[in-house]
């Protein structure tokens, strides 16, 4: 099939220990309008096994510099508007293909659901959204005091990033898409997001936070998404 070209993007980084880090370039048209912004993928390394999460197409500079961290044995999807990426992906290194239920479809066999019982990493939980139209999923890493892998239902945009374009910065700006440590503006409009997820989602304990979108929020993560669930949901 097919597959999206590859858009600009960063460097892969080590955020944390075998955990890994890059953002690249969203197109998109949202409220009848083109966007451009920034999406990141997280890589987990479990021995030389590579897991991808939020998948990002890399351009060969950056396939070189994944492959050089390990095989890529999974490949995840944790949230229903993300996905576009994850065919090039599949089709380049034949991984297992892991999913959560009830996702739009995007051209790719699932092979393995996400289930609490069923994680392609070690050592790992699975928080499910309850009440918002569209699923939606979280990844919590028992390492490092806790790390949470989430898509677009947490975002940590303190500002601007290199890859969205000014027209699109105008809009985030007005919307409030600038604030630490928040929940997803879009996200959260267009699934409107109830209090009981987050009620439940506060019983979580983390430290950092890898997202959909912004940047890596290390240490004090758990503290930050607090406050914004008791300003938005009260809570």
């Amino acid at each position: 099939m097919s597959h999206a070209e590859a858009l600009p993007h960063g460097g892969i980084e080590e955020v944390l220990p075998n955990i890994f880090f890059v953002t690249g370039t969203m197109t998109a048209e949202f409220f009848d309008a083109p966007w451009q912004f920034g999406r990141n993928m997280t890589i987990v390394r479990e021995g030389d096994e590579l897991t991808v999460i939020n998948s990002v197409r890399l351009d060969d500079a950056g396939l070189k510099q994944l492959e050089a961290l390990g095989k890529v044995t999974s490949v995840v999807r944790i949230g229903s508007l993300h996905g576009r990426d994850d065919a090039f992906y599949v089709d380049r290194y034949q991984p297992t293909y892991w999913s959560l239920r009830g996702a739009p479809p995007n051209g790719v066999k699932v092979d393995e659901e996400l289930r609490a019982d069923a994680l392609p990493l070690r050592d790992a939980s699975l928080f499910s959204f309850e009440h918002t139209k569209l699923p939606e999923t979280i990844l919590r890493l028992d390492r490092d005091g806790g790390v949470m892998i989430a898509c677009d239902a947490l975002q940590n945009w303190a500002e601007p990033d290199a890859f969205t374009d000014a027209a699109t910065q105008a809009k985030m700006k007005d919307m409030g898409f600038y604030t630490p440590a928040n929940v997803g503006v879009a996200w959260r409009l267009m699934n409107e997001a109830k209090a009981e997820d987050f009620a439940r989602l506060k019983q979580v304990s983390f430290q950092h936070a890898l997202c959909g979108h912004g940047a890596p929020l290390r240490a004090t993560a758990q503290a930050g998404y607090h406050a914004t669930f008791k300003r938005l949901f009260d809570v």
